[in-house]
């Protein structure tokens, strides 16, 4: 990756706030990585997208985010807040600006549903990955879409002194 973190610029927004153009950019970067190089077909305009916020960094260097995550409201997938769609693109990858990506998702999620828990559904090979954000395994593994996964739980915290640090 050839951006230094002064020139990638990180948008959190609620999905009526998107434009068409970012949509679109988001749209074939989580299809790149979760259709095309995880070869899973699987229905990535998942009618969720409208109930939820969306966290991305750009770059000037590419029309896609460099990583992208949504952050769906509570009641809509889980009785919590959840994180999904979670993705760092390959210019990305082995930077750092995924963890930077999860450390966000959760302060902005934390600032956005205070109180409350946050909700995963992680694929199983990076559990490890997301514990290190304070989620733990709950209930036994499954299969989705082809992949094994494993729920996963950010229990609440008692208060929340983070921004939401809206665009």
């Amino acid at each position: 990756m050839n951006d230094s973190a002064s020139d990638i610029r990180w948008r959190w927004c609620h999905f009526d706030e998107l434009g068409v153009h970012e949509l679109q950019d988001i749209y074939r970067a989580r299809q790149q990585v979760f259709v095309i190089e995880q070869a899973c077909a699987y229905l990535d305009a998942d009618g969720v997208d409208e109930r939820a916020f969306h966290l991305a960094a750009w770059s000037p260097r590419q029309r896609e985010p460099l990583a992208y995550a949504r952050v769906v409201e509570p009641g809509v997938k889980y009785a919590e807040p959840s994180i999904g769609r979670v993705i760092t693109t390959a210019a990305a990858r082995g930077s750092g600006l995924g963890r930077e990506l999860m450390r966000r998702a959760v302060a902005h999620a934390l600032a956005t549903f205070p109180g409350q828990g946050i909700r995963i559904s992680a694929q199983a090979p990076l559990a490890r990955f997301y514990a290190g954000f304070g989620f733990a395994p709950v209930g036994e593994p499954y299969l989705e879409d082809g992949i094994p996964h494993v729920e996963m739980l950010r229990p609440a915290e008692a208060t929340s002194t983070t921004s939401s640090g809206r665009c």
